[in-house]
This record gives C-alpha cells, sequence and structure tokens, in this order.
C-alpha cells in the first residue's frame, strides 16, 4: 500500500515494525526522506514525539508505545477491509510475508508457490530466508515455515509435508579417503561439516538414535556455516560429512554424487509446518495460502 493512502498513520505503523526507515521504506515504496517527513507531520499533529532516532536505531517513546497499541489493530482492519473487497469479487491480493527456513523454501515452498501465484494473480509473496526462530507477530509477518518441533504453541499449525528423516552424507571422493564411520562416535575421527544458528551462534548438535535414546553428539570440522543447503554442497564437493534431510539428498544419492553412512542411527522428526497467528479474522491473502496447501496435501 502506498504512504499516501494512509498517511503518516501508515508511515509511523510500518517504521514501528521494521525498527528502522529504510526496510520500511522499501516496503511502502517511497524514500526514506518522505518516510520520515510524513512521521513529523504526524508527530506536530499530535504534539508528542513518537519515535526516538539515532544515526543507528530506531525506537518507540512511551508515547510511541501507547500510540502504535490503538493503531495498530486498526490499519491492520483498514488494510484487510481492501483486500475483503477484492475478496468479495473473487481477488485475493495484497502482499503476504512469509519468514521460512531456507532448507524449508528448497524443500517445500518453492514446488508449491509458481502454481499458487497463477491461482492468484493478485497476490504479492514477500519470502523471507531466516535460519534463526522468529516472532512473526513482532517482525510484521503473515506466516512462517518451520519444523513442527519450533512452533509456538499459540500458533496454529498446518502441515506441509509428513514426518523426515535425517541422515549422514559424503561424496565418493571423501570416503575414498576415510573409512565411512559405522558408529557415531567414529564421527570424532571425520571432519563434519557443522551448522551454527545465526540467531543465537548456537553450534546444531546431531542428533542420533541409539539404543532406543536419542543422543546429541558435537562434532568439530573446519567449515561452519549458517546456510543448511550451502551444507550440502560442501559435501558434493568432498569437504566432508553433511547432517541433512533425507529428501533434500535423495536426488544427489540416486545420482552416485553422495554416500549416506550411519542410516541404521538416523532419527525422524516433524515434518514442515505453516504457521500463522491464531486470529478471529484472517486475511484473505493468508486464507488463500492455507486452502491451496490443504487442497495440495489431499491431491
Amino acid at each position: 500500500m502506498k504512504l499516501n493512502q494512509l498517511d503518516g498513520l501508515m508511515a509511523f505503523w510500518k517504521v514501528a515494525q521494521h525498527r528502522g526507515f529504510t526496510s520500511a521504506a522499501a516496503e511502502l515504496e517511497v524514500s526514506p526522506s518522505a518516510l520520515s517527513q510524513a512521521i513529523r507531520q504526524l508527530e506536530a499533529r499530535l504534539g508528542a514525539r513518537l519515535l526516538n532516532r539515532t544515526t543507528r536505531s530506531v525506537s518507540l517513546t512511551e508515547a510511541g508505545e501507547a500510540y502504535l497499541a490503538r493503531i495498530g489493530p486498526a490499519v491492520a482492519q483498514v488494510i484487510e477491509a481492501g483486500e475483503d473487497m477484492n475478496a468479495l469479487q473473487g481477488r485475493p491480493a495484497g502482499t503476504l510475508k512469509i519468514n521460512a527456513a531456507r532448507v524449508s523454501v528448497t524443500m517445500v515452498l518453492q514446488p508449491m508457490l509458481a502454481n499458487f501465484l497463477r491461482e492468484h494473480p493478485g497476490v504479492h509473496v514477500e519470502l523471507t530466508n531466516d535460519e534463526g526462530f522468529v516472532d512473526i507477530v513482532e517482525r510484521g509477518y503473515d506466516a512462517g515455515v518451520r519444523l513442527g518441533e519450533s512452533v509456538q504453541q499459540d500458533m496454529v499449525a498446518v502441515p506441509l509435508t509428513g514426518p523426515l528423516k535425517m541422515g549422514v552424507f559424503a561424496s565418493p571422493d571423501y570416503l575414498s579417503r576415510l573409512p565411512a564411520p559405522r558408529h557415531p562416535d567414529d564421527l570424532a575421527r571425520h571432519n563434519c561439516i557443522r551448522f551454527r544458528f545465526a540467531a543465537t551462534g548456537r553450534i546444531h548438535k546431531w542428533e542420533f538414535q541409539v539404543e532406543e535414546r536419542l543422543i546429541e553428539y558435537e562434532v568439530q570440522g573446519n567449515l561452519t556455516t549458517s546456510d543448511t543447503t550451502f551444507n550440502l554442497d560442501a559435501a558434493l564437493e568432498g569437504v566432508g560429512l553433511a547432517y541433512m534431510f533425507e529428501d533434500l539428498a535423495a536426488p544427489h544419492v540416486r545420482a552416485k554424487l553422495l554416500k549416506r553412512v550411519l542410516p541404521l542411527f538416523s532419527p525422524t522428526f516433524p515434518g514442515f509446518y505453516l504457521y500463522y497467528p491464531n486470529r478471529q479474522h484472517q486475511s484473505t491473502k493468508l486464507r488463500a495460502l492455507i486452502d491451496y496447501v490443504a487442497r495440495r496435501k489431499r491431491s
């Protein structure tokens, strides 16, 4: 929605969501200076400062927090009302903001989004890759995609996949240089490609089913990334062992570019879910996606 449609209210609402002018201006398709001017005019009309501005950050004043609590739901309802009018004419419309782990984009969203967008040309999907755990309400997203175990309990979750099996994979070249591990304890003698969660800095521990118990292993290696799909590429290049979803590695196993090791110890986890806030009123663009996912699951 363009800035001049709701003037300073929309400007303030978006800056509060993004906690910054640059990204808010980009979403509204205006310049940061125009955004700043609109908020200054709003503050002048209200007789109160709404934002604390520094060269590096933007935060809400006490008055800004109170004002946002009052106008935020109302602005959202105005936008949704416009989208509902489009829906009454059979045209769900608007920007649908989704936050998803990159691996879920590769495995789940990419195969289905093209057809969804063909069915709903009035919907614009804005997809953000984020390997961390994100508060989608605070960050202004309509929905998120994560593994079932990561979805907060107060969210509505719709399954996108069934349970997913994990595995350890390596290239034939790597396994020609080192014997394949026969037990997870053998990983101590291998170069393991590690994954670090960008949000927390924590290194992901590899989990294995050992004697009917799920055990975590702290692995070591000379490559650590924050991108699961890059770990796959590194394994294909012979860097070391990679821990990943079986479905992600499967095409490369069939092509004999990767080999699976430790298959008897592979655990299974809940699959990917589309999740969204538990609200009485859902936007028509989100409802269109939920309905599409349900139809796709049935087919």
